[in-house]
């Protein structure tokens, strides 16, 4: 047993190529708030994240009961982009619930969040009966949307 607990869940962060890009999904497809947006201190960043010449700006976006911080890089020249297939050790998504599909579907094409498939029936687990889509953005950042059974 621990000596200590979790309390709680703060946040989940995505590191994206187009800070303006990945907050105006959020905000204007998916209806979440944007809480704060700033630089940050590199040489604080460079001491917490392990990465010599890192500078970031982050923005924290507020969604129903959960907080997403998104990361832009704007230095070391050298970083890189990850291709991660949802089958890939180290694959990460957010999936949200939602009560139209097709319509957060339809909401995320214009910010070129575009489905891997198509809108699915779940035949099993807790949301068995449901629809299902995994839709990814240009960064590769994977959104999951559930509508439950009605």
């Amino acid at each position: 047993m621990s000596n200590f607990r979790v309390l709680s869940t703060n946040h989940t962060s995505f590191t994206v190529s187009d800070l303006d890009r990945s907050v105006a999904f959020f905000v204007e497809a998916l209806g979440f708030e944007m809480i704060s947006r700033a630089p940050r201190n590199p040489d604080l960043i460079q001491t917490i994240t392990g990465v010599p010449g890192a500078d970031i700006e982050v923005a924290y976006i507020q969604g129903p009961g959960h907080r997403l911080e998104l990361i832009q890089y704007h230095s070391p020249a050298e970083r890189s982009r990850i291709e991660c297939r949802p089958c890939d050790t180290g694959f990460a998504h957010v999936a949200y619930d939602v009560d139209d599909a097709e319509a957060a579907v339809a909401a995320s094409a214009p910010h070129q969040v575009l489905p891997l498939g198509p809108i699915t029936s779940i035949d099993k687990g807790p949301n068995a009966g449901g629809k299902v889509v995994y839709l990814r953005d240009p960064d590769g950042v994977t959104i999951e949307y559930i509508q439950k059974p009605n």
